[in-house]
């Protein structure tokens, strides 16, 4: 099952043209990311980078822009994660709009780490592969 939200697409996302601005994609995709951490593990994701001290550094990322969201738009995303490996995590993004037409697709690959030691990397925890089991993509 995958884990969806929206959000409006507000006028400090945009540029000139009215467009939303091209980082802000990855910025609109941290937010539903760490919306997405209740969902799954059901703990907010300051729980799991204070408490649990686990960081989360992007080791890959790709990114298609297939249609403009403009300011107003509703975007919608829905996220699945479709790998879990030892220590790395794929998660795979859409960004549609109010009309369902598809935006914006993404891949990225983070690694869990010690956030005391973020060059070292971790396993993944047991409850965290049973919670992001969850959003595997049907």
């Amino acid at each position: 099952m995958a884990f969806t939200a929206t959000r409006r697409v507000d006028f400090p996302m945009v540029d000139l043209a009215r467009i939303v601005y091209y980082p802000r994609f990855w910025d609109l995709a941290h937010r539903f990311y760490e919306e997405s951490w209740e969902f799954s593990c059901g703990m907010h994701y300051n729980e799991i980078l204070e408490q649990k001290r686990i960081a989360f550094p992007l080791v890959h990322s790709t990114a298609d822009f297939h249609h403009p969201l403009a300011y107003g738009d509703t975007v919608e995303c829905t996220i699945t994660v479709p790998r879990v490996g030892n220590t790395s995590i794929s998660w795979h993004y859409e960004f549609r709009n109010q009309d369902g037409v598809l935006c914006w697709t993404a891949d990225q690959v983070v690694v869990c780490t010690d956030m005391d030691a973020v060059k070292q990397k971790i396993s993944v925890p047991d409850w965290m592969r049973e919670g992001l089991a969850k959003l595997a993509p049907e």
